[in-house]
């Protein structure tokens, strides 16, 4: 999620200033099964260009009797003196995920395309000092909130608790030292058709002002049929909020590809939260029907790109940094699906989440990337499964609370697949 402008305009608590002539925005009530909110995902048809076969992997790309592997490197030292790992999970096919301890940061995605070749899809760098200094959040753990908090305040149980400002006066994606640069513990596992990599991190009481010492692990499992799973679990002595999220940029020709114009999109949403001039909900919502930022039926990347800024509800972001709210509520489901045609790659993504924050790197300007990429505005895109932004000052936005004897527990799935 970038920090550009406004993406929808409006003041917080109260409608925002539009055209009378606009889409009607939602008001979100009490109740979370409001239009826009919870209710039957509708099921994609298997004829669908973006319908994505779960049985179907390259047959160029398989390799048989190939065994997956977990294995490890030094990656660096950080600026504090630690040693950082790399660990590298390969699967039968040859392809791969890489995640390092600082920051449990997802540095490299490898999948094969319809043509059985191996490209790396996810934005990153090749060293660890580039992740110290980077404010792209590259392929990050985010934490322990994703996304703003306004003011950077909330109050919990009749105390106001005041967080750490990172983004002018608001609270973003965990403060100014976020989970994303914290060492965190890893701990390879080894199963018979997938790996995994368990990431344990404890933040203390009062980290970037937060209440209560959290206790924090993320895995990271990869099988066989290139499915990437991303578990989130926590737990609290204390009251507080958690809303985890990752921030990897994908871009399914290959990192240094170009941008993601080309890119097909679904996302399985109706509405999106309206923000003000500061990206804060307002605590209404604006219905994507008839606008760019409809995606339900599947749109290339480009060309809702050049609409956007014609609508006569959303103002210009620059392109898309919105939060779209999930018809499947937070059951288990289908989140979005994001196509390549030139490539045949496809990834689905699967979650229990509410919402996801679809960036498209509107405002990205980093040098020096892997190999030596530049990666510049819409190089990548982020699809970031999360609950709703500044969710601890929105009472009728699903809550981000989390009480002693209780565990967050929250799964996305990416799945990657190739269309021949």
């Amino acid at each position: 999620m970038g920090q550009g402008p406004m993406a929808l305009a409006g003041s917080r608590g109260s409608a925002p200033d539009r055209d009378p002539g606009a889409a009607p925005l939602v008001r979100c009530g009490a109740k979370p099964h409001i239009r826009g909110l919870g209710g039957e995902a509708p099921k994609i048809p298997l004829d669908h260009p973006l319908r994505l076969k779960y049985n179907r992997i390259s047959k160029k790309a398989h390799k048989e009797g190939l065994p997956m592997s977990i294995t490890s490197r030094p990656y660096g030292v950080t600026k504090a003196g630690h040693q950082v790992t790399e660990y590298t999970l390969t699967n039968k096919q040859g392809a791969s995920i890489k995640a390092i301890t600082y920051g449990a940061i997802l540095t490299s995605i490898i999948v094969p395309d319809n043509k059985g070749n191996m490209a790396d899809v996810a934005l990153g760098f090749e060293t660890l000092d580039r992740y110290e200094g980077d404010h792209a959040c590259m392929g990050d753990t985010v934490g322990r909130f994703g996304n703003r908090i306004a003011l950077g305040k909330f109050t919990l149980e009749g105390k106001e608790y005041q967080l750490a400002t990172n983004n002018g006066r608001n609270h973003l994606h965990g403060g100014i030292v976020g989970f994303s640069a914290k060492m965190w513990e890893a701990t390879p596992v080894e199963g018979r058709e997938q790996d995994s990599l368990k990431f344990h991190l404890v933040s203390p009481d009062g980290d970037e002002n937060y209440p209560g010492t959290l206790d924090v692990t993320v895995t990271y499992t990869w099988d066989d049929l290139c499915n990437l799973s991303i578990r989130y679990e926590a737990t609290t002595d204390k009251t507080t909020h958690c809303n985890l999220t990752n921030h990897t940029y994908f871009n399914l020709a290959g990192h240094d590809h170009g941008t993601v114009r080309d890119h097909v999109i679904y996302i399985d949403s109706d509405c999106l939260t309206a923000v003000d001039a500061e990206l804060i909900p307002t605590g209404y919502f604006a219905p994507v029907a008839g606008t760019p930022f409809d995606l339900r039926e599947g749109r290339v990347i480009g060309e809702g790109l050049d609409l956007i800024g014609t609508s006569l509800t959303m103002q210009d972001a620059g392109g898309y940094d919105h939060n779209y709210v999930l018809r499947k509520g937070s059951a288990m489901g289908l989140c979005a699906c994001l196509y390549h045609p030139e490539s045949g790659r496809s990834m689905e993504v699967l979650t229990d989440q509410p919402a996801v924050q679809f960036y498209s790197a509107c405002k990205t300007d980093v040098k020096g990337g892997k190999n030596g990429a530049d990666y510049g505005q819409y190089s990548g895109l982020c699809l970031e499964t999360q609950h709703f932004p500044d969710a601890p000052n929105q009472p009728h936005f699903p809550t981000t609370v989390l009480k002693p004897g209780e565990r967050y527990d929250t799964t996305t799935i990416y799945a990657f697949r190739v269309e021949e």
